[in-house]
């Protein structure tokens, strides 16, 4: 379905509940005169998609600021592109991007996470490495109104050492003790938008509802996770060199599906300051 089109610009749907395809000139996009329709867009959609569009990494800086406040990495002052590669060359955070390949939200260890991500394609892999997305407003409206009531009140303890545990497993004690030093974070379960929507706050770095038994919590987390990555509410990218998506960081979760570690796969990332916090 056709979403807009103008002059400038159109916008074509990619499946009825996320994902909207852009496509306009460079130009247009570094100029900022559809900005406006690009942020109402973004959460209207969750996921958009610039395909082929090749933006060069001064290009991505300069687009990103047109949506709203550059976010850092925290690798130093400057507004610079941050590599996401199993290189450890390239990036020597590398290890820690493993648990990229999970269900998760970005920046839930923040008071207020970021707003969204802009991720273009530089090298691809020669199989996988598509990413996925999933809409966690949609799944919310779609809940029961009695689940909805339920879901409204709690909340859930988030850490880093849990999403880890994905990857690892059975981590040793310094390893384990290294991960709990970026210690937790309590977040509702429900997050209620300034705008008047609301979506799920879940992923890999939800570990445990309170005020629940850990069995009851986790059989609780798995049901929305799975509620929440049904078709019906998922769209999955498959990378084209060039290719630049935008998500919206706070109704949506993403995963990247696996790929060869040793493919030389990189993307190259900026993102949006948050505006809101979970509330």
């Amino acid at each position: 379905m056709l979403v807009a089109e103008k002059s400038d610009y159109t916008a074509t749907s990619m499946t009825p509940r996320i994902g909207t395809a852009i496509r306009a000139d460079v130009e247009t996009l570094l100029s900022g005169e559809i900005a406006g329709n690009i942020r109402e867009l973004l959460e209207q959609r969750g996921v958009l998609v610039f395909p082929e569009v090749s933006l060069s990494d001064a290009q991505q800086v300069a687009f990103t600021k047109t949506l709203g406040t550059f976010a850092r990495e925290g690798v130093g002052d400057d507004e610079s592109i941050y590599k996401i590669t199993m290189d450890t060359r390239e990036n020597a955070n590398a290890e820690y991007l493993k648990g990229a390949f999970y269900w998760h939200i970005d920046g839930t260890m923040s008071d207020v996470p970021i707003l969204a991500s802009i991720l273009s394609g530089r090298r691809l892999a020669p199989t996988g490495g598509q990413t996925e997305f999933c809409n966690t407003y949609a799944a919310y409206d779609d809940l029961p109104e009695d689940e909805k009531k339920l879901l409204d009140t709690l909340k859930v303890v988030h850490s880093f050492a849990g999403s880890q545990l994905y990857v690892n497993p059975e981590p040793g004690a310094e390893v384990w003790k290294s991960w709990r030093s970026r210690g937790t974070h309590t977040l509702p379960l429900v997050w209620k938008h300034r705008s008047g929507r609301k979506s799920l706050v879940i992923g890999s770095t939800a570990n445990q509802v309170v005020g629940m038994d850990a069995l009851a919590s986790t059989d609780l987390l798995i049901h929305l996770r799975d509620r929440a990555t049904q078709p019906q509410f998922v769209y999955r990218h498959e990378w084209k060199l060039g290719d630049m998506v935008i998500w919206d960081n706070t109704g949506t979760m993403h995963r990247a599906l696996p790929y060869a570690l040793d493919s030389g796969r990189m993307m190259h990332r900026t993102k949006l300051q948050g505006e809101e916090p979970v509330a």
